[in-house]
């Protein structure tokens, strides 16, 4: 099986007589169109060269890095004073690296055209002939460590430990900066909004190698949150933009409420961007005025996708939505597929999907979120064709930053053709989900996990049959190093069906398969299932997953992971693990701004009889 699906931009420019194609921003083949030369007037260019006597990697890499002589060597300067302006902002840059690295006694000398950069006229003039040779020679000098440490004001009596500065540790400058913001955060996180810090001292000794730190706070009064004003909408009611953002007056001061209050509004979809600005000082009744500054983005939006598989041919999708249909960001969105085409010749044997779903944020109370929706469509996995209708209505309701809580009501008719012949259903259900997201990143985490638990009460009219789906997930991550380079992940999910003696009565989409993108990699969709003796899919009244990926860094942008991923479905509500499938495989990411791309390639370790011999899954974000 192949499975690859993919969105990108392209910008096709004439560079002389070639193309140029960009793909995420990488120029993939062509001549790049911003032609550094073209832009820059009276283009200068230069070849530098940077050395240090330190026999530390790190420090040339961090070097090399602050270095825009170094980062922007293949653009051209605009004149020749250009290349001495530009060396002397790198020796400024330079230093600073060095005292990130506590390196206080360190010494940049740059030289252009074989001169000082000091000892140069005014308007100097080079050879262009060539390009214009530059040297940056670092002497890096000793690293100084921290000596003593005085913390005055609201900042008295904390340790120095507790923020790096213990004597002995490495003195960086970034680490000095960072206490002293660090000491304003926890003053002001203790309701002080005025909190700021009065001295920041560093004194280096360079007989001794050390450092002197003296940081000292002032807290200012404790005060709660005053007036919240609204200021930039347009369609958005501003009584409910400050509703939504739970800033409610009277209450006490916090960063940290501010910043979610950012994060929620930002999630809506209908702002371009949110601002929160606090007054400089209290208001009379001593409390901190504050004003939700919005710029609204587009209300309507429109979009199409495909993909494409060598099982199920190409598949087309749009769709249509409204971000704010009635003042207060309720969204309403409205979409189609079709798929297998190119596969079939009947159209209908094709994959249908249509759709209307909305939303209402805020609903009752800031922290529910009101949704309906209804589907219809067909399913056409090897194990079974399906035809449904499904119209939902459910309620969520956020119980903490972490905890979120999901009731509704479902009522689906279904039409199946499986290993049990045709048959219809008519479930009604209550489906309950709980859901604890500790993740510190949704589309790529490095730390903490997410579990969920979700119970589906159905009652199936045709049958009469009761029956209860219980499912549940955990997956955590971990990362390794001080930049999380390398992140363990993994993820364990389970399910079983009660009153499922005839697995018949079921209707085959309640029923429980794996294999895929989103189970068991290296397997078709839904191709690991308990089988009859004409050895076709059944589906299982209980199943058990895991995977385990390791996902490593090459660069900033570009990152690899090895994967494994088990799984089992089972006949009766516990599983026997009599037949376990596994597939391995491993992965490319490819970092954006909005998440990973994903492209993975798996085999199945153990396939089926004439089953699948690999997949490739592409999608946006981690698989888990």
């Amino acid at each position: 099986m192949l499975v690859v699906a993919a969105a990108f931009a392209f910008s096709p420019a004439v560079v002389s007589d070639a193309f140029a194609f960009k793909l995420f921003g990488i120029t993939l083949w062509g001549k790049d169109d911003d032609s550094a030369s073209d832009q820059v007037p009276d283009p200068v260019r230069y070849d530098v060269t940077l050395t240090t006597d330190a026999n530390d990697p790190d420090l040339k890499e961090a070097l090399e890095n602050s270095s825009r002589l170094v980062g922007d060597k293949d653009r051209p300067v605009s004149g020749d004073l250009g290349v001495v302006i530009k060396a002397r902002d790198d020796r400024e840059r330079l230093l600073a690296a060095l005292f990130e690295k506590a390196r206080y006694g360190g010494v940049v000398t740059i030289r252009v055209d074989g001169r000082d950069i000091d000892a140069l006229p005014p308007n100097p003039t080079f050879n262009r002939s060539r390009p214009v040779p530059v040297t940056i020679n670092v002497a890096a000098g000793p690293v100084f460590k921290v000596r003593e440490v005085q913390f005055g004001g609201d900042a008295a009596g904390r340790n120095p430990a507790d923020y790096d500065l213990a004597p002995g540790d490495t003195a960086g400058s970034l680490t000095i900066i960072k206490a002293g913001d660090r000491i304003v955060e926890q003053l002001k996180s203790e309701g002080r909004p005025l909190a700021k810090l009065t001295t920041r001292k560093v004194v280096a000794d360079h007989r001794t190698d050390t450092v002197d730190v003296v940081l000292a706070a002032e807290g200012g009064p404790v005060a709660p949150v005053g007036d919240v004003g609204v200021t930039g909408e347009k369609a958005v009611r501003p009584g409910f933009i400050q509703r939504y953002s739970r800033l409610n007056r009277g209450e006490q001061y916090s960063p940290e409420a501010l910043k979610k209050a950012g994060d929620r509004l930002r999630a809506l979809g209908v702002f371009s961007s949110v601002t929160i600005h606090e007054a400089d000082a209290l208001a009379p009744d001593g409390t901190l005025p504050m004003t939700i500054e919005v710029s609204e983005g587009k209300q309507r939006y429109l979009g199409v996708g495909a993909q494409y598989s060598t099982t199920d041919g190409f598949g087309i999708n749009g769709y249509w939505g409204h971000r704010n249909l009635f003042g207060e960001a309720e969204s309403l969105r409205i979409e189609g597929s079709v798929g297998r085409l190119g596969e079939t010749t009947n159209i209908g044997d094709l994959d249908y999907s249509a759709g209307v779903g909305f939303t209402k944020p805020g609903a009752f109370s800031p922290a529910a979120t009101l949704r309906a929706s209804i589907l219809a469509k067909t399913e056409n996995p090897d194990a079974y064709t399906a035809r449904l209708v499904t119209a939902s209505l459910g309620l969520s309701y956020e119980l903490s930053d972490l905890d979120t809580i999901t009731g509704s009501g479902e009522v689906s008719w279904e039409r199946d053709d499986d290993a049990f012949g045709n048959n219809s259903y008519l479930t009604f259900s209550l489906p309950f989900l709980y859901e604890r997201d500790a993740r510190d990143n949704k589309f790529d985490p490095t730390e903490g996990y997410r579990a969920t638990l979700k119970a589906t009460p159905s009652y199936e009219a045709y049958n009469g049959t009761f029956f209860s789906g219980f499912e549940g997930s955990i997956s955590g991550y971990h990362g390794l190093g001080a930049e999380d380079r390398i992140v363990l992940a993994g993820k364990l999910s389970a399910g079983f069906l009660l009153g499922a003696d005839d697995l018949q009565n079921i209707p085959a989409t309640r029923r429980f398969f794996a294999g895929g993108g989103g189970s068991v990699r290296g397997y078709g969709y839904q191709e690991i299932s308990p089988r009859n003796d004409d050895n076709e899919e059944t589906g299982g009244a209980s199943y058990v997953t895991a995977s385990f990926e390791t996902r490593v860094k090459i660069t900033d942008t570009i990152g690899i992971v090895p994967f494994i991923d088990v799984g089992t479905v089972s006949a009766d509500i516990a599983p026997d693990f009599s037949d376990v499938r596994a597939g391995a495989g491993i992965g490319i990411r490819y970092a954006t701004p909005f998440g990973p791309l994903r492209l993975d390639f798996a085999v199945p370790l153990n396939k089926y009889e004439g089953g699948t011999d690999y997949g490739i899954y592409a999608g946006i974000g981690q698989s888990f």
